[in-house]
């Protein structure tokens, strides 16, 4: 089945945070006529302090390029982090379009304003020192991450987020995310704007604020989330990971009631020879 649109933004790749291979799983199991890159695909940030690109990064690129060789229309609204290619900006890069921001028109009619929302974070803007540092103190919390991850694997299956709890429980991050969302809002607004898709802070979110609807993408370094519409234009926000946790804790059940039948149906000399041979 092949949507209307797809939108995802920060993947930051060239980070070890990356959700490469979950993105490269996502994409390889879904279609759609248009595709738009949200912002800070790539980390230039990263990447200028130090080299990172394994295999599945390069893979999440061939992914995408293979969309546009396919016919999918492929829009690239870079963010802060790769804000390099703004330098871009008009131009096609392997069939891919590079654009500042995108007036997107949803199947029911209904116009979005499109853009990675970096220029409605004020320390980007004003203070991009205090980014910086910022983004080394997020990378820490990105770097612990798989490692504490590889202890709950113990015992749970699921991924956890040291850096999405943290901001849960900072009370200015949740000011921060609040305030950016409703300033982004009323910028769309007064722009005559039905509703903002953007990116940036790491934050999936579909709500009605005022009269705008309000699109946050997420992100695929804390919790690997796009946002797909239908033909209908529906606007669905799509949690990946959580979708694949769902289907190995099914999966896992599904063994575990098979291996119950089966010992059900073995007589109990059997399943003893058998435990004696297995020794």
């Amino acid at each position: 089945m092949t949507d209307r649109t797809i939108f995802l933004s920060d993947v930051h790749l060239g980070t070890r945070g990356c959700r490469a291979q979950l993105l490269v799983d996502f994409l390889a199991k879904h279609d759609a006529k248009t595709l738009y890159l949200v912002g800070d695909i790539v980390d230039g940030w990263k990447l200028r302090r130090g080299w990172h690109w394994p295999e599945d990064h390069n893979a999440v690129i061939q992914a995408i390029l293979e969309k546009a060789r396919s016919g999918t229309r492929v829009i690239f609204i870079p963010g802060n982090h790769d804000e390099v290619f703004r330098d871009y900006i008009g131009l096609h890069l392997g069939g891919i379009e590079v654009m500042r921001r995108a007036d997107f028109t949803s199947a029911t009619g209904k116009r979005y304003l499109v853009t990675h929302g970096d220029e409605f974070d004020a320390v980007v803007a004003n203070a991009k020192w205090l980014a910086y540092l910022g983004d080394r103190v997020y990378g820490t919390l990105i770097w612990l991450n798989p490692r504490i991850n590889q202890f709950r694997r113990l015992w749970t299956h699921r991924y956890w987020s040291l850096s999405k709890w943290s901001k849960a429980q900072v009370k200015q991050a949740v000011n921060f995310i609040g305030k950016y969302e409703e300033a982004l809002s009323e910028s769309a607004r007064q722009k005559g704007y039905d509703g903002v898709i953007c990116g940036h802070i790491h934050h999936a979110e579909i709500r009605q604020i005022g009269a705008v609807h309000y699109i946050n993408t997420g992100d695929w370094v804390e919790s690997c989330t796009a946002v797909i519409e239908n033909d209908a234009g529906e606007m669905r926000l799509v949690d990946w990971e959580a979708r694949k946790n769902r289907a190995f804790a099914i999966e896992r059940l599904q063994r575990r009631r098979s291996r119950s039948a089966t010992d059900r149906h073995t007589p109990a000399r059997l399943r003893t020879s058998f435990e004696q041979d297995a020794q």
